[in-house]
């Protein structure tokens, strides 16, 4: 589970980045966060990294405080970035196995390996070829399947469908529906109203550092997000 506690970052030029954020991602929830660029949607995320330090309140990972023993609470989170940061000049297997064994995984074969590219879609082509040949698409594939053989309980995600095409999308919000089923805790950060409808069991609206709505998708579904979306960022009440 992931939680946050009254989430606090003001950084040293005083500008308030997260101003008192609550919320908890369960087992086998999907969490998706919607805002504008500048929302506070990254600062979250890199908080329960512990990229940065809070101000104030915690950022929880199964309970761990993520800034008090960031070692132990990165232990249970996968990451997959809008841009996954992997090596340009190993295949896709060298890049996977150099990340399982950085995880603690030292005890997979190749065909470990194999099998998990292909549970997210990698054609077997792709598997010894340099990640400098690949698609976003291909990429964003390979940090899934990283983050799947690394089997943490929670998963973040930072704008995962960004330029991707619809199909490479859908595809990987097909591989998210699989991952919740086996309990994963998901967090996504996302722009896509389309694609957080789809997904979410939850969603919450971020505006200026503040979480300004959140709604079951029971709820939700009921409404039009697109509009309530637009109307939260225009200043309007919904």
């Amino acid at each position: 589970m992931l939680e946050a506690k009254d989430l606090t970052k003001r950084y040293e030029d005083g500008l308030l980045a997260l101003d008192h954020v609550n919320f908890e991602v369960r087992e086998g929830e999907i969490y998706c966060m919607l805002g504008a660029n500048g929302a506070g949607k990254t600062t979250t995320i890199n908080l329960f990294f512990n990229f940065i330090d809070p101000t104030e309140g915690q950022a929880l990972v199964n309970g761990i405080d993520a800034s008090k023993d960031p070692l132990e609470a990165k232990g249970n989170i996968a990451f997959v970035s809008e841009n996954v940061m992997l090596y340009h000049n190993f295949t896709a297997r060298q890049n996977i196995d150099y990340f399982a064994k950085l995880g603690g995984k030292t005890d997979l074969q190749k065909d470990d390996y194999y099998a998990v590219m292909r549970k997210v879609g990698l054609q077997d082509k792709a598997f010894e070829a340099k990640l400098k040949t690949f698609s976003k698409g291909m990429r964003q594939k390979l940090g899934i399947a990283i983050a799947i053989i690394k089997d943490a309980p929670n998963i973040i995600l930072d704008e995962p469908t960004s330029g991707l095409d619809p199909k490479a999308a859908a595809e990987f919000m097909d591989i998210l529906t699989e991952l919740k089923k086996q309990g994963k805790a998901i967090l996504m950060s996302t722009h896509d109203i389309f694609r957080a409808k789809t997904i979410a069991d939850r969603v919450a609206i971020m505006k200026e550092g503040r979480i300004v709505m959140e709604r079951t998708r029971e709820e939700f579904l009921k409404d039009d997000l697109e509009k309530i979306y637009l109307n939260y960022m225009q200043g309007i009440a919904a």
